[in-house]
């Protein structure tokens, strides 16, 4: 079934747009709620400067590796704490977690998810995750933060906040859910205040390390067929899951001998989970090359 959405909404024939036509009067219903939350929200003005990392079509859109560049950026340039805040998709912990403060992580990848990890294990950033997205900024507020970035809270209309949009490349399906990959309809976007497209003011950059002649490709992200441009050579045998899956060593290992693999082929996201398996592993690093005029209208909102 998910293989199925998938394709609907990022690779569609014909025949899936049979399911998408029958699903029409939810996604209306769907984006309509959406529609008309916004309308009548009344954003928190939380006294601190927030920057959300957004899209409006699920599945890998570069949110995290644009919010790793961001703080990056702002961490070197800038003195002040940096707060990264996320909901901790994946993680088996509920309410608001601590996973990293000044320099020290606090809990293992289970309690704070597989893209808050990733942040905490590569920027200089505090990171907290929580449901509750008010009460992760009054604590970040707390301990002195000077610059929140938000992730995926485009649709938290209820917080004021500088809002940046990642836009796909290419979109396919402009249907809204369930029908296709969008969370609101279209014309949300005028509510960004910053747009960003990849192809045009961002670019993905993926780089290799320790690659081996047979590899078998272990991932657990949101439509996976976008990484096989970026496949190497030497992949012999593949093991997806489903987005923010944790893995099971013993079956890794059996698709190994099955394929022969010498090592894994994984992303930085999934290596977060993969680690303590302490079995080889090859590497996709993937980095986002960003126009800085960009980068200078979210200095320019932190400066005002």
């Amino acid at each position: 079934m998910i293989e199925f959405f998938e394709k609907l909404y990022f690779n569609p024939k014909f025949y899936h747009y049979i399911v998408a036509v029958i699903l029409l009067p939810l996604s209306f219903f769907y984006g309509l709620v959406g529609f008309i939350k916004s309308l009548f929200a009344k954003p928190k003005d939380f006294r601190v400067k927030i920057v959300s990392v957004g899209n409006l079509v699920v599945g890998g859109s570069g949110k995290t590796p644009f919010a790793i560049e961001l703080i990056d950026y702002f961490s070197k340039k800038y003195k002040g704490k940096i707060f990264y805040i996320s909901r901790g998709y994946g993680r088996y912990s509920k309410g608001l977690v601590e996973v990293k403060y000044n320099g020290e992580i606090l809990v293992d990848v289970g309690l704070s998810g597989d893209e808050a990890m990733l942040v905490a294990k590569n920027t200089d950033a505090n990171v907290i995750v929580s449901e509750d997205r008010a009460d992760a900024i009054e604590l970040a507020k707390v301990k002195g933060a000077n610059l929140i970035i938000l992730d995926d809270a485009f649709s938290r209309v209820d917080i004021d906040k500088f809002d940046i949009l990642l836009y796909p490349e290419k979109i396919p399906n402009r249907f809204v859910l369930p029908s296709g990959p969008f969370r609101e309809f279209a014309f949300a976007k005028r509510r960004a205040d910053l747009i960003i497209k990849e192809g045009v003011d961002f670019n993905r950059v993926v780089e290799y390390k320790n690659l081996s002649s047979k590899m078998l490709l272990v991932v657990a992200i949101a439509n996976a067929n976008r990484l096989k441009r970026y496949l190497p050579d030497g992949v012999v045998g593949e093991y997806i899951l489903k987005d923010h899956s944790y893995f099971d060593k013993d079956d890794i290992v059996e698709n190994m001998k099955r394929v022969g693999a010498k090592t894994i082929l994984t992303t930085q996201k999934d290596m977060v989970k993969l680690e303590k398996f302490n079995l080889p592993l090859s590497l996709m690093e993937l980095k986002l090359d960003i126009n800085r005029d960009k980068i200078k209208r979210v200095e320019e909102y932190y400066e005002s």
